[in-house]
């Protein structure tokens, strides 16, 4: 490396020759080129790396990059396992519509590659390209090795004296020993027969998802293996599926499985992204997950998972992340778009140098441009026609709807989306927000899709910790979010209801904090949101008082059951229905450890073991019933002579609500589901018909007296579930005919079946 001084000197003739300060230094040292392997031609589809036979029947790989605007792109070819390994290039020649491209013969599967692509520095017009940079194919199906990101993968020097230029002075040195390298994947093997797989297709109105942590699941269950434990091949182990399906949810909803690199900030503190929101590879299963091998067999590894889930009726919906990548901003490494076309990937501010960031990570990917709009495009359809999956969950879906600026549901993202022929017809589950102005978009997305929607988890857990003024936000979240959704065509199910995610505190530290506790993240406790809507039930934390816990379990039950009784998709996050805790941590993004892990043992703790089963009863009960589970919203209407009506929402006092009732303080709400009045026909064209159901919601800290209402909303009533009890049975409260007044325990929920 040479001196600053002399850096400065190469920097200053560079910015003379190109009328922009700083703009290159070649102060390091970088390897000589071994000499070129020839290539054929090839051709420019499809993109990535493919084994095939080439002409005259002989073996070997396609490999084809889009790279606009570069001058020169070479193919790299490893030999050996681990980081290293001797280096091969193999100069692509062949240029089509920006894409280059080149078939090698005897190049086949298990083979490690990546590109170095040539073109200008010049950062203040956006132009990155450094050839001293591997860079990891945008299409790669595998990846072996892991990003440790020394200053050697940026591609600007980090150390450069003058930090308000310092991401504009390009670095030479070497980073093809520290980065992870593509892998060529065989296509046709037996994990690639589809044959006899069948998906579940699971309506939606019948969904329950269940979010999970591919590792965090698996790794301290003492049914799986300890070799397959955090492992895809964990997920598909028959302990695991037993728990989902004696649970009796319908789909899993895994947590980022592409491949994803790890945060400088967090490795120099010895720590990882364990969420794995942070992806850098959009083909490729994330190889730390893999009991198998890196060098492609995660692939079918992951292949064989699906295929378990889908045998026991399980759908596979991954949480993908296309709003940004690992590189982060102008002061991020270089390991992949940023050297491949800066410009071309990235929405970059008007003065190009930086990011425009609508992510909060750095970066946000430019969705507008066709090249863009087709990796993700290209990258969802693999997932679905060759990997097996559902669905997805689109995290911050907001930033990929941005046009120009803007939040546009006509964007080409939506509209691409909407006429494809594979991907409208799987599972599309919108983040509707991102960071940037107007990012909130709760609502406003399109009838194909449906959206995490916060202001259910808000009303909820500000209702039982009685911090709602009124109970009008309460009756909607609670009948489908009709406010939000009732337009367009769209259906109940485009609420996807939930109380917690993976980003937050867990169901048991819901109500055991009332601060967040991130202590061990290092960063002062200042991560994290402060907006927690939790009530710790009189104190701090984990305690021995007897009286704290059990109102904390009966919480508990009043969360779970009144997600389950809701009009809409239920979301439950992995270890909930166990009580499992992170210790107060709300942003344990960074715990690959036993704070994030669940907790299995709880499974068989006296004081858990009842919530996983009052889980499951409310599972079974809202498959066994259709009117838990709408297609169509209510109309609050009366369809018979003796008005009846499909919604009812009653007082305390037996009465039918007033609109004075809906704006004054209340800790009591009575709904009525009527089981006379489903829309629709079951698929042998009848008409649908169930039990009608009373559900009491009270969240008062003192019993309350309910007086059932009488005819004809019923005669009798048959109380299913007391969340007042700790342990549930068939008809945990007896039969009470109607017209009596009964006593509803403090902070509770009765279910109650009419006769």
């Amino acid at each position: 490396m040479s001196s600053a001084a002399e850096q400065e000197a190469v920097a200053g003739k560079q910015a003379a020759e190109d009328g922009h300060p700083a703009v290159a230094v070649n102060g390091a040292r970088r390897a000589a080129s071994p000499p070129a392997v020839p290539a054929w031609p090839g051709t420019p589809v499809p993109l990535g790396a493919r084994f095939r036979t080439g002409p005259d029947q002989v073996a070997g790989t396609n490999f084809a990059l889009w790279a606009g605007g570069a001058e020169a792109v070479e193919l790299c070819l490893f030999d050996g396992p681990g980081p290293g390994g001797r280096e091969s290039r193999v100069r692509l020649t062949e240029l089509t519509h920006e894409i280059w491209h080149g078939f090698v013969p005897g190049v086949g599967p298990g083979q490690r590659y990546g590109f170095r692509v040539h073109g200008r520095w010049d950062p203040w017009t956006g132009a990155r390209w450094n050839p001293a940079k591997l860079l990891l194919d945008p299409y790669a199906r595998a990846v072996d090795g892991d990003f440790v990101l020394p200053a050697e993968v940026y591609g600007h020097v980090r150390d450069w004296p003058q930090q308000h230029v310092a991401d504009t002075v390009r670095d030479d040195r070497d980073s093809a020993p520290y980065v992870p390298k593509g892998v060529v994947v065989h296509d046709g093997g037996p994990d690639d027969e589809w044959t006899y797989d069948r998906r579940p297709k699971t309506p939606w109105a019948d969904s329950v998802i269940y979010e999970l942590h591919v590792r965090g699941f698996t790794k301290l269950h003492p049914g799986i293996p300890e070799e397959l434990r955090g492992t895809y091949a964990g997920l598909a182990h028959p302990a695991a599926i037993e728990h989902l399906t004696r649970l009796g949810v319908t789909a899993v909803e895994l947590l980022p499985v592409h491949q994803f690199a790890h945060e400088s900030h967090l490795l120099d503190r010895g720590l990882k992204n364990y969420w794995g929101y942070n992806s850098i590879g959009y083909f490729a299963p994330h190889a730390a997950y893999a009991a198998s091998g890196t060098t492609g067999q995660q692939v079918g590894e992951f292949k064989r998972m699906v295929r378990a889930l889908h045998e026991a009726g399980i759908e596979v919906i991954l949480d993908v992340v296309y709003n940004h990548t690992a590189e982060a901003g102008e002061l991020g490494p270089m390991l992949s778009l940023k050297g491949i076309d800066n410009r071309g990937y990235y929405r970059l501010q008007p003065d190009a140098r930086r990011y425009a960031d609508y992510t909060g990570c750095g970066n946000t990917l430019h969705v507008v441009q066709p090249h863009v709009l087709r990796l993700i495009t290209d990258s969802l359809r693999y997932w679905v026609t060759e990997m097996g999956v559902d669905g997805f969950r689109f995290d911050l879906a907001a930033a990929l709807a941005r046009s120009m600026h803007d939040v546009d549901m006509l964007s080409p993202f939506l509209a691409v989306i909407a006429q494809d022929p594979v991907l409208r017809r799987v599972k599309l589950i919108a983040e509707p927000w991102d960071v940037g102005s107007g990012g909130y978009q709760v609502g406003a997305f399109p009838p194909l899709w449906t959206e995490w929607n916060d202001r259910y988890r808000n009303a909820v857990r500000d209702f039982w910790r009685h911090a709602l003024p009124d109970v009008r936000e309460m009756g909607y979240r609670l009948s489908g979010s009709s406010d939000l959704y009732a337009w367009g065509g769209r259906r109940p199910y485009a609420s996807v209801n939930f109380v917690t995610a993976h980003d937050g505190f867990t169901l048991r530290d819901m109500v055991s904090y009332e601060r967040k506790h991130n202590e061990a993240n290092g960063e002062g406790n200042r991560d994290g949101t402060d907006d927690n809507r939790s009530w710790n039930c009189g104190a701090e934390g984990e305690t021995d008082d007897e009286d704290v816990r059990a109102l904390r379990r009966r919480q508990l039950r009043n969360l779970l059951t009144t997600l389950l009784l809701s009009t809409g998709v239920p979301m439950l996050v992995a270890g909930d229905e166990l009580g499992r805790t992170q210790g107060g941590s709300n942003n344990a993004y960074c715990q690959d450890n036993e704070i994030s892990w669940v907790d299995w043992s709880l499974l068989d703790d006296p004081e858990w073991r009842p919530l996983f089963e009052l889980t499951s009863r409310l599972i079974a009960l809202r498959h066994q019933h259709p009117v838990l589970r709408r297609r169509a919203f209510f109309s609050g209407r009366a369809h018979s002579a003796d008005g009846l009506r499909d919604l009812a929402w009653f007082t305390a006092r037996g009465t039918e609500m007033t609109e004075r009732d809906w704006y004054a303080p209340a800790a009591t709400l009575g709904m009525y589901l009527s089981g006379r009045d489903i829309p629709g026909r079951d698929e042998r064209g009848d008409p649908i018909v169930d039990d009608s159901f009373l559900a009491v919601l009270h969240a008062g800290d003192r019993p309350v007296s309910f007086v059932l209402p009488g005819p004809p909303w019923a005669e009798r009533y048959e109380v299913v579930v007391d969340t007042g009890r700790e342990r549930q049975t068939e008809a945990p409260g007896g039969t009470h005919p109607a017209g009596v007044e009964i006593t509803v325990p403090a902070r509770a929920v009765l279910l109650l079946r009419v006769g």
